[in-house]
């Protein structure tokens, strides 16, 4: 298969090294980064963790120093009594039974949806459908909350859910390409500094096996 030019050079740029400092990797990682769009910046590790033993897995949630750059849209499931404070936190719509209604038919046009501990069984006849789309609202995830308006605001300022996968690995963004590089590095060590904090107590030995940086759309 024929390769273009610049397919070529970053290809080039990479074999140089197997491993990278986190100043050499953002480098490349801006230099290799050739779309005509602003790239999100992903990061992912391999843990060395057995994710079939509950005791072992890996979910948090992290409030990036410099936001992730992504625009969030996000559903507030709350009481009548909420909805004015909802959106003015920055929710893009708010409600209980018409959100819920819409849920069951399909529509749904959200990122996130959180929720009070109050109204999370009228979530339970979608919960199905929201689980198949990763966005039921969890208080592992942090999504749900009695302060509905704080979780809100840090969600639209960049908080970020964190798992394992069934591999053992954890994917996530940590900003744009666009980010001064200070800023996507004090993001990346913030984010690398939460996983190895999360290592299990009854795991021994090494917990980060391997570190993989790369760019998309």
């Amino acid at each position: 298969m024929t390769r273009g030019k610049k397919y070529t050079e970053a290809a080039k740029k990479l074999a140089e090294k197997e491993s990278y400092t986190i100043a050499e990797a953002l480098k490349l990682l801006k230099e290799t980064g050739n779309t005509k769009f602003d790239s999100t910046a992903e990061i992912h590790i391999n843990l060395n963790i057995d994710p079939t033993k509950a005791e072992q897995a890996i979910r948090g949630t992290i409030s990036l120093p410099h936001g992730s750059g992504k625009k969030v849209r996000i559903a507030a499931i709350v009481s009548d009594d909420k909805i004015k404070d909802a959106k003015a936190a920055g929710a893009d719509e708010a409600g209980l039974e018409d959100l819920v209604a819409e849920f069951g038919k399909g529509k749904i046009n959200y990122d996130v949806i959180v929720a009070t501990p109050d109204v999370m069984k009228k979530l339970g006849k979608v919960a199905k459908i929201l689980g198949q789309k990763g966005i039921m609202p969890n208080p592992k995830a942090g999504t749900v909350t009695d302060d509905i308006v704080k979780t809100i605001k840090e969600l639209k300022a960049g908080r970020l859910e964190y798992r394992n996968d069934k591999e053992g690995n954890i994917h996530s963004i940590f900003g744009k390409l666009s980010f001064k590089d200070e800023e996507l590095e004090n993001n990346l060590r913030s984010f690398i500094k939460v996983i190895r904090e999360a290592k299990p107590s009854v795991l021994k030995g090494s917990f980060v096996k391997s570190i993989t940086l790369t760019s998309t759309m």
